[in-house]
């Protein structure tokens, strides 16, 4: 039964995982997570990883999934990891690790026969064709059902607000799709109204920043920013109850320390439980990416549909559902009628890297 290796590298924490192909289907064998910080080599983790599940290794993973140990004859013999970083050349150094890795240096070190090395959002091209219904919903009403297995019958795109704000696009290829690469998130924010507009001034101001980009407002960071302008607008006294987490994540963010109040998760649930000030800001966001992700669809006319996907994907499902966001990514004037086309639908979920990861390690099969 041929099995493959899958890896989501981030600075924090790597997920690796075995995947038998069984009827033409991913199936996870065994999982393990470890601190990504703890280990000096990758391929060392790695080695650790692949014997573990040969029943040689120790216990250095900070879990494993379900399974048992595996054959000589089971070992993995494709690869592929998706790393937080920019790949070129089949190289890449991490962003927020000492690890520089070489595809074919891990190869060898780790006796696989291909290795490749995708950037951590752009994998997940890879697995969209190959959602399950229960990894992915719709986000418009009377849409078709995703099936376990929609063909890619045209471009795709996914946009992901996270820390950050992810982006990439995909094309049918030969042996599957062909995954491009986006910086489209750092793009100029196009303010579409008076508040906006006023938005975009306070950021330049308050970031010291030349040109506002489209992350400063449309990622996790982003609603931490609109929360910020909010307060300062609706309530220069400072006596909203988020006005401290908010100094206080402003104060952490400044200085770059990692612990910090969640200050975006904080206006989220204000709003879902009545706060008038936290339901605007959020609503605001919302408008706005709304807005850039039907730009994606026209830039792009991806047929084969746009996903929406990142941290905030299952955690905001209704709100996505809502019509601050749906109209906005609606609202395209003349080409309006051509985003109703368009299948829209969120990447719900969480390990969809890892999965995405295998589907690529598959077509590295003979």
């Amino acid at each position: 039964m041929p099995t493959l290796l899958a890896g989501d590298i981030g600075g924090t924490k790597t997920l690796l995982a075995t995947y038998a192909v069984r009827e033409g289907q991913l199936v996870q064998q065994r999982s393990a997570r470890y601190a990504s910080a703890a280990w000096g080599d990758f391929s060392a983790m790695v080695r650790h990883f692949l014997a573990e599940g040969a029943g040689a290794g120790g216990g250095a993973g900070e879990g494993a999934g379900e399974g048992g140990g595996q054959s000589d004859g089971d070992r993995p013999r494709q690869a592929c990891f998706a790393v937080a970083g920019p790949v070129q050349n089949g190289q890449v150094q991490l962003t927020n690790l000492t690890w520089h890795l070489e595809a074919g240096a891990l190869a060898k070190a780790c006796d696989l026969e291909a290795v490749e090395l995708v950037n951590d959002f752009a994998v997940l091209i890879h697995g969209l064709p190959h959602l399950s219904a229960e990894q992915q919903q719709p986000l418009r009403r009377n849409a078709s059902p995703p099936t376990a297995s929609t063909a890619m019958h045209g471009p795709v795109a996914v946009l992901g607000a996270g820390t950050g704000l992810g982006v990439a696009i995909g094309v049918p290829g030969p042996r599957g799709p062909i995954a491009l690469a986006s910086e489209a998130a750092h793009a100029a924010f196009a303010p579409r109204e008076e508040q906006e507009w006023r938005l975009r001034q306070w950021l330049l101001n308050e970031l010291e920043l030349e040109r506002v980009s489209i992350e400063r407002v449309v990622s996790g960071t982003g609603l931490g920013h609109v929360a910020r302008w909010m307060l300062r607008e609706r309530d220069p006294g400072g006596s909203h109850p988020l006005h401290a987490p908010a100094e206080a994540w402003w104060l952490a963010e400044r200085q770059g320390e990692a612990e910090r109040p969640d200050l975006p998760a904080l206006v989220a649930q204000a709003a879902q439980a009545g706060d008038a000030l936290a339901a605007a800001a959020l609503e605001l966001w919302l408008g706005a990416y709304g807005s850039v992700a039907g730009d994606l669809a026209l830039q792009t006319l991806c047929s084969g549909g746009l996903w929406v996907g990142g941290g905030t994907a299952a955690k905001l499902l209704a709100q996505l559902r809502s019509p601050a966001f749906l109209a906005a990514f609606g609202a395209k004037g003349r080409l309006s009628p051509v985003l109703k086309t368009i299948p829209l639908r969120a990447l719900v979920d969480p390990a969809a890297g890892l999965f995405s990861a295998a589907c690529r390690a598959r077509t590295l099969m003979g």
